[in-house]
């Protein structure tokens, strides 16, 4: 069996973190006083939390758990300093057992959460779910892909103006567009997102944002490439040439504003720049946070950028960390 089926690159990175920093180091780092304001929370389960998105009308932070489920982590305006929080779960499907919870997409208008879900080591099924964001009823699940179709890997996910919500796929290279209904309306599919050398294929598309002036923004893992999918042009798609990358390892993404692109991974942030409408863009400065705990998604809240760390420490209630990123 090749080794892109076993492990996703997230799970080979979290192995790759552990074995690599000592029990010392991990403790002195641990203890270390931050630069930034961080949101420390204790999880309820597993290791692992892939993504966290604020949700600003309920002051929460709703994070999406490896080994499959949602949680939220409520923050009272007077617990806006160093307070550690606690997380609720909030969704545990047992018909999406054995899949792993991955990107998130908190669709305000239409009070909405929207969740990717995926097997991550089998790459035999992926599906995108909706659940309200008062009630926690599920609106939809939708299938992208089962054991009867190419192995696929959806990982992230965002949501147009519309409604549509766009899923990455980290395996196959594409992108499915669903709607607000939760109907499958197409596959955008590119030779772009496809790089020559083989070592780059592992994990193809990861992060993805739509920008107000109508396209996405796409990372491409293991090349670094950015895409820019215009949805005005019939999905054309180009490369954004990005002075200071490329931008390799990136994961999550986070528009700071319509000219500013905030990236998580490698080690933990990088903020790109573009002033032409994203045709071309540069690394303007990065940050560097608790990188043993591995940087895997962006959000903003009250216009401050954090970043999401997918690995837990302590025993026997494991603490997580949303980090600001100041660049």
């Amino acid at each position: 069996m090749a080794l892109s089926s076993l492990f996703s690159l997230k799970s080979l990175a979290v192995l790759v973190v552990l074995m690599a920093i000592p029990l010392g180091i991990i403790v002195s780092l641990e203890r270390a006083q931050p630069s930034t304001h961080v949101y420390n929370y204790h999880g309820t389960g597993g290791w692992l939390r892939e993504c966290a998105k604020w949700d600003p009308t309920n002051r929460r932070f709703i994070v999406s758990f490896f080994e499959g489920g949602v949680g939220e982590v409520r923050v009272p305006e007077e617990a806006e300093k160093e307070v550690l929080l606690e997380e609720v779960t909030t969704v545990m499907e047992v018909n999406l057992a054995g899949n792993s919870s991955l990107g998130i997409s908190v669709d305000t208008q239409r009070n909405r959460v929207l969740v990717v879900h995926a097997d991550v080591f089998g790459n035999r099924y992926s599906a995108l779910s909706a659940y309200d964001l008062s009630t926690w009823q599920r609106l939809f699940l939708t299938q992208l892909s089962g054991p009867s179709d190419e192995k696929s890997f959806a990982d992230d996910v965002d949501v147009d103006a519309e409604g549509n919500a766009y899923v990455t796929d980290a395996k196959a290279g594409k992108i499915w567009k669903v709607g607000v209904e939760g109907n499958l309306i197409t596959i955008i599919r590119n030779p772009l997102f496809t790089p020559k050398e083989w070592y780059k294929k592992f994990v193809a598309l990861n992060g993805i944002v739509y920008h107000p002036d109508g396209f996405l923004i796409v990372i491409h893992t293991f090349s670094g490439n950015l895409f820019k999918v215009d949805l005005t042009k019939g999905e054309e798609v180009k490369v954004i040439k990005v002075a200071g990358g490329p931008l390799y390892f990136g994961d999550g993404l986070a528009l700071l504003s319509p000219t500013k692109l905030v990236v998580a991974g490698n080690p933990s942030g990088r903020l790109v720049e573009s002033k032409d409408g994203w045709e071309t863009a540069a690394v303007v400065s990065k940050f560097s946070g608790p990188m043993h705990r591995l940087a895997t998604s962006a959000t903003l809240k009250d216009g401050k950028p954090y970043l999401n760390h997918m690995i837990g420490i302590g025993y026997p209630k494991k603490k997580f960390a949303i980090v600001e990123a100041v660049f």
